[in-house]
């Protein structure tokens, strides 16, 4: 063994280099997008199938449906809940994607790390999400979502 080495941690990594991957992640704002939006995409996905199998009516139970097998209606309903999973994985994909790029972009510009931070950055999401509906609600949506990311974030810290 070399002992005049550097020490590695246990993937072989100096200590240097783990400190320099963990800035890029934490401090990153395009890859906390990147990240967020694929975290999002497969929580979502997860939460789509999820309930989409508690709803038990799945497409709509026609005459022309009932006539099929049962491998056939298997077949539609897998097919249904599979189409509901995507539209959630995406939802959730740009919701998180917005939220984790704006809270990071707001963190650097801040140079603060706190409860401010996810409060606004659930606004400008909420509002984001909403301005196809108006101002009305976009404000509501800013607000909603503020509140919601501020206790969410609150709980996290004080979770101990």
């Amino acid at each position: 063994m070399n002992m005049g080495s550097m020490p590695t941690q246990p993937g072989g990594a100096t200590p240097q280099q783990v400190a320099f991957f963990n800035s890029i992640f934490r401090e990153n704002c395009p890859f906390k997008f990147v990240f967020g939006g694929v975290t999002g995409f497969a929580l979502g996905g997860v939460f789509g199938i999820v309930m989409s199998s508690f709803e038990f009516a799945g497409p709509q139970l026609t005459p022309q449906l009932q006539e099929l097998s049962t491998r056939e209606q298997m077949r539609i309903m897998l097919k249904d809940m599979g189409n509901r999973s995507y539209s959630s994985a995406k939802n959730f994909a740009v919701v998180a994607a917005i939220f984790s790029s704006s809270e990071c972009f707001i963190e650097g510009y801040r140079a603060k790390n706190d409860l401010y931070n996810g409060a606004a950055a659930g606004c400008f999401t909420g509002g984001v999400l909403a301005a196809r509906g108006g101002v009305k609600a976009s404000a509501f949506g800013c607000a909603g979502f503020a509140a919601f990311s501020t206790a969410i974030d609150y709980w996290m810290r004080h979770s101990d």
